[in-house]
């Protein structure tokens, strides 16, 4: 058992998703950062689908009630197991009365703590990833406990790492493609689209990431359609939204552009005043 005497500003329990309910109105939610939750999970062997804590900004405190392994990827917060640094990126070993602790915020947005077997939270829908109205909590908040799978062997500590693509936190190339609505756009348009350089606004979360800049529209109103994580959406006032894990099914904004599902990741780790450039991906 893991129990969290603090919980940062905002953490939470995913996995990959829930994939075959988005008819229902219910979101795909899941890591924001499939690469370093992939990651993560990969160094302690676990199923790609086990699910991780995400962190986002500041970390947790977390006691550790037994024995296991852990590994934190995505975003370097200064993680420190009983006062001591530790490696990201690399398998960790706990021990039973082990306290895992983060500091400062050096670069990336969001973090990840996979543990040997994943994290054995509430499954609904087929998937462990907390959002509200559809799991009991849908944030990690002060006093919660956390059951862990109990290893059969004892655990070893063999030093794996993983080389980690940099280029995932540093690049302000968001690639996308065509959304159904690009083409009603004009050829101006279009070009100032793929030529502007644009910023992340206050307004961001798991749900959406809004943009500083206003871009013109004068497109007409859609019928509310499908929409999906990384569908950017053309708002009258001309402000751009891009949905993120935990956005809705449907929207009636036109849809201009689709990010690549890395590109997703690649934005999950910026922050407020983080500036990049979309560039189209040719099918």
């Amino acid at each position: 058992m893991i129990k969290v005497l603090d919980s940062g500003f905002y953490s939470t329990i995913q996995d990959l998703g829930r994939m075959d309910y988005q008819a229902y109105g219910v979101p795909y939610s899941g890591v924001m950062d499939v690469y370093s939750a992939k990651l993560a999970n990969a160094l302690l062997n676990n199923e790609m689908d086990a699910a991780v804590m995400e962190i986002t900004m500041t970390g947790p405190k977390l006691l550790f009630n037994t024995v296991t392994s852990i590994c934190i990827t995505g975003a370097d917060l200064s993680p420190k197991l009983n006062d001591k640094t530790v490696k990201q990126n690399y398998l960790i070993p706990v021990k039973d009365g082990d306290v895992l602790t983060f500091g400062k915020l050096n670069y990336g947005f969001r973090a990840y703590i996979a543990v040997l077997g994943g994290f054995q939270t509430e499954n609904v829908m087929q998937s462990r990833s907390m959002y509200q109205g559809i799991t009991k909590s849908f944030r990690l908040n002060k006093e919660d406990t956390m059951s862990i799978t109990t290893p059969v062997f004892p655990i070893c500590d063999t030093h794996a790492g993983l080389k980690v693509n940099t280029a995932h936190f540093i690049s302000t190339i968001i690639e996308v493609y065509k959304g159904p609505e690009f083409d009603a756009l004009s050829a101006v348009q279009q070009t100032q689209l793929f030529k502007q350089h644009f910023t992340v606004s206050k307004d961001n979360s798991r749900m959406a990431y809004q943009l500083n800049e206003a871009f013109n529209n004068n497109l007409k109103a859609i019928i509310t359609s499908l929409v999906m994580p990384g569908t950017v959406q053309l708002t009258p006032s001309g402000k751009l939204i891009i949905l993120m894990k935990d956005c809705q099914s449907t929207g009636g904004y036109p849809r201009i552009l689709q990010l690549k599902d890395t590109s997703i990741g690649i934005l999950s780790q910026k922050f407020i005043g983080s500036k990049f450039q979309f560039v189209l991906n040719d099918l």
